[in-house]
């Protein structure tokens, strides 16, 4: 709410909700007298997180069909998305540059990941939902690869993760516990659970095909596809089916809660058998809490829907809205440049006849620069520009704050402009004229050619966006004080003070850098941090030392098994010494020889 427009995105709403989850999910070692890595409770909370994914993604397919967008509703949405986007990469040049029919279906599967498959995030068949964790993975990836959308996709996957379990992860990690051998035949839950699966995924095929008339053209060589549904249909179908989500997610959720009240009876000890329900019951209470009030903007994909939630719910949203805990999305609604990515380029002037483009670090500008890559950063005014570009510039009132602060020259906005103060063409003095024309740009073909270095873009002026100005011009003043954006005297705080200070100098620090160049380097230290802490807790058994006696009597060889205790130890000291110390002594050479006895 500070940042305002800058910091008003879906995704920065969406790391408010995942940043409370967490809270829930992995709150501090407050409550947990014991050192223990798992709790009854945990899987109760971190169902929140699955909750979160699928309104997410649902939601986002959703209101790509309801926003009637013709390029949406006519699959050709992908022919216009990767040169329209606010900051492409080089790979949506390639990924422009495929065929059409490839491009229609391309919609289609998002359609498939965004609408259908999230079902299979409440699937009791394990392998179904890890055929929907990579099944959005895969999504995220490509986005990540044609477009610079910050740190929404990365979050996106993390999300994802309560998709798995940990006979999963410990897969990757190397650790997964071996399973026993297939019997034959199968038993009859193997064999019903196996049967559901396929018939999942041959529902989820014809449901395809009926929808989005996907037909083989073996003449042409390609594969045809249309929306094969109205959108009377399709609201109609909406309409049907929320509510009875709504039920689903609450099924699931009670499965949960009721498996971690058993888990908690099953808790060793009167007294800590007590404390893990305890606990169950705040967490427990936390998280219906939480789904109830999710519902009404989940509902808002359906008005009819969202009028027969219990009025209850309404007021317990109403008074938390403000802390924006739960949050509607849909992403994507409506594909903008179809006739050509609009585009702002401003110029600069010291006598109002010779003009000098201003060029951004990172939105589209000169036509033979390469596209960015700066993810996971997210250079807000370059997004703003984007979005300004699409209306008249009072629609954007910042816009002329911006261009007062240029010509005044305050260094902290041309930093935003050009971190590099070389590649800014008025770093000597500020122009004394600036205005801004509007572009529309289009990638360039595959087929086509020029002299010299070959141009990712081609442009067209379209119109003016701003008149010329100048400091003390009369419009230019009259547009600051009906935005309200005059100077005003900033309120006097001690000079010496903690807060200021510290901000002072961390920007000090960080002035030389980029933001992509920041963020990086903060990632790289927290997860050589990580890496650090999980080297420190590798278990350091294996055989001692060849100057040193074999392993003491009945001691288990690794010294680091994490998952026995000292009373599990010693019965099996107890065991070692009555079947004999010389076969332990033997083990113990990592060789196979025998050591003396001294």
């Amino acid at each position: 709410q500070v940042g305002q427009i800058f910091l008003y995105f879906q995704w920065d709403s969406l790391l408010l909700e995942a940043g409370f989850l967490a809270v829930l999910v992995a709150p501090l070692h407050l409550l947990k007298w014991r050192s223990t890595a798992w709790r009854p409770h945990d899987s109760v909370t971190f169902w929140l997180v699955r909750w979160l994914l699928f309104r997410l993604m649902f939601a986002s397919g959703v209101v790509k069909l309801t926003s009637r967008c013709p390029t949406w509703w006519g699959l050709t949405a992908l022919t216009y998305h990767y040169e329209t986007q606010c900051i492409p990469t080089p790979a949506a040049w390639f990924a422009h540059q495929l065929p059409v029919w490839f491009q229609k279906f391309s919609v289609v599967a998002t359609y498939v990941i965004e609408i259908a498959i999230p079902l299979l995030f409440f699937a009791p068949i394990r392998r179904l939902r890890l055929f929907a964790f990579y099944s959005q993975v895969l999504l995220q990836v490509l986005i990540i690869l044609t477009g610079n959308y910050n740190f929404f996709n990365m979050l996106t996957i993390v999300l994802a993760f309560s998709l798995l379990d940990e006979e999963h992860v410990g897969r990757w990690l190397g650790r997964s516990k071996r399973r026993h051998a297939s019997t034959w035949p199968p038993s009859l839950r193997s064999f019903l659970s196996t049967l559901l699966e396929l018939s999942t995924y041959a529902l989820l095929l014809y449901w395809s095909i009926q929808s989005f008339g996907l037909e083989i053209s073996w003449e042409k060589r390609l594969l045809d596809s249309k929306v094969a549904f109205t959108y009377h249909e399709f609201k109609m179908w909406l309409q049907a089916v929320t509510l009875p989500l709504v039920g689903l997610g609450f099924l699931s959720l009670s499965w949960e809660i009721l498996s971690a009240l058993y888990r908690c009876a099953c808790v060793r000890g009167c007294f800590w058998k007590l404390w893990a329900t305890l606990q169950w019951a705040v967490f427990t209470t936390a998280t219906v809490g939480m789904f109830a009030i999710s519902l009404v903007p989940f509902t808002y994909i359906d008005r009819e829907s969202n009028d027969k939630l219990w009025p209850g719910i309404h007021q317990m949203f109403s008074a938390v809205e403000r802390f924006q805990v739960v949050n509607s999305y849909g992403l994507f609604r409506r594909m903008t440049g179809v006739g050509g990515r609009p585009e702002v380029v401003l110029e600069g002037s010291y006598d109002k006849q010779s003009w000098t483009e201003i060029e951004f670090m990172y939105k589209p500008g000169n036509i033979s620069v390469a596209p960015p890559v700066v993810i996971p950063h997210q250079p807000r005014l370059d997004w703003q520009m984007w979005f300004a570009a699409l209306d008249h510039h009072s629609s954007s009132p910042w816009f002329t704050s911006f261009v007062y602060r240029l010509l005044q020259g305050k260094e902290d906005v041309i930093r935003l402009v050009q971190v590099d103060e070389s590649q800014y063409p008025f770093s000597a003095r500020p122009p004394v004229y600036i205005r801004a024309q509007l572009y529309k740009y289009w990638f360039t073909g595959s087929a086509e050619g020029s002299q010299g270095p070959a141009p990712w873009w081609r442009r067209q002026h379209f119109q003016e966006f701003f008149p010329a100005v100048s400091l003390g011009d009369p419009m230019l003043e009259n547009l600051l004080s009906q935005h309200g954006l005059k100077d005003k005297l900033s309120p006097l705080r001690p000079a010496d003070a903690l807060l200021p200070w510290l901000l002072r100098s961390l920007r000090q620090l960080v002035r030389p850098f980029s933001g992509p160049t920041v963020l990086w380097s903060l990632y790289l230290v927290a997860a050589t941090v990580c890496l650090l802490r999980a080297l420190g807790r590798r278990p350091r058994g294996g055989a001692p030392p060849t100057r040193h006696k074999g392993p003491r009597r009945g001691e288990p060889t690794d010294r680091g098994g994490g998952e026995k205790n000292g009373q599990v130890r010693r019965k099996e000291a107890k065991e070692a010494e009555e079947k004999g110390e010389g076969r332990a002594r033997g083990v113990a050479d990592g060789h196979g020889g025998t050591k003396k006895k001294k």
